[in-house]
């Protein structure tokens, strides 16, 4: 499969998503971090997120570490026979990542130049719900003892870790940015008694924090509905690494789905910029509190 075959695969899963109303980077449960790899413990990130995430809605599993059918035979453990009503090649999830690859050239001179370029690879994986054995059951039962509360004084903390200036009050949320005079960047939302639900303050706060006012930190440049997708994206992985759960509900974002739609059509590479950026976002986000890591993934 060609490069492009992939992207052009990759994004009419997550176009089929949004036309049927579900956003596959949102998670509507409690405990779910992103996903991990059950070798490495590494969190996949970029597109990667949206492919899993898709995965765990297609075949509602519960647990977020996946793993190669290799990876888990090492550890002991067996994949279960794709059931009967599942199409062939659809049990385990395909990412992906991008090996470097070096190339020795002749320049204009005669000279030997090595250039380095990214090629994408894929490989299946599979959830811990998805195989059978002892390292599985660990993983299984581990992750039923996280989901059995809601705390969210780490979104807490890593709100306060970030040192933006947030001003509290009103009836609007936004972000506004720097000025040419000099005056600094700030973010305004309502108070948390002015939402009907805890968690709807730490999305709204969390798409301005992680979405907008990472942006000209990180040098990013686009137009405003990208920097919205990416917003939302990025907003919704800082919930989901910080185990505050969310809902799928798309209402807010009904005036961005049909130009985010045809960017996807029309632009196979468009989801994976906006994930890449979203997952770098989060990175910057998360660095206030801890050290992030996570795994090689594409860069669009």
């Amino acid at each position: 499969m060609t490069q492009q075959e992939i992207r052009e695969r990759i994004t009419r899963q997550i176009v089929e998503a949004l036309k049927n109303g579900t956003a596959p980077w949102r998670q509507p449960w409690t405990g779910q971090r992103l996903p991990t790899n059950v070798v490495s413990k590494k969190r996949y990130s970029g597109a990667n997120n949206l492919l899993l995430a898709i995965h765990q809605m297609r075949h509602d599993l519960r647990s977020n570490v996946y793993g190669t059918f290799n990876q888990w035979r090492d550890l002991g453990c067996r994949v279960k026979a794709r059931p009967a009503d599942v199409p062939s090649g659809e049990w385990g999830c395909s990412i992906i990542f991008t090996k470097p690859i070096t190339k020795t050239e002749l320049d204009d001179d005669g000279e030997e130049v090595e250039t380095e370029f990214r090629v994408l690879r894929q490989y299946s994986v599979f959830s811990a719900c998805q195989v059978e054995g002892d390292a599985a059951e660990r993983i299984l039962a581990a992750g039923s003892r996280a989901t059995s509360f809601v705390d969210f004084e780490p979104a807490e903390e890593a709100i306060a870790n970030a040192n933006a200036d947030i001003r509290f009050g009103g009836d609007k949320a936004f972000y506004r940015r720097p000025t040419q005079n000099g005056d600094g960047d700030f973010i305004c939302c309502p108070h948390k008694d002015r939402f009907p639900l805890g968690v709807d303050y730490y999305a709204t706060l969390l798409h301005e924090l992680v979405g907008h006012w990472t942006e000209h930190r990180l040098g990013w440049k686009g137009s405003y509905a990208e920097g919205e997708l990416r917003a939302e994206i990025a907003g919704c992985f800082a919930m989901t690494e910080l185990g505050v759960p969310q809902s799928d509900d798309l209402s807010n974002h009904n005036a961005y789905l049909a130009t985010w739609l045809k960017s996807l059509q029309s632009d196979p590479r468009f989801i994976f910029r906006a994930a890449a950026d979203a997952s770098k976002a989060v990175d910057f986000f998360l660095s206030f509190s801890r050290q992030p890591v996570s795994e090689s993934v594409l860069v669009a």
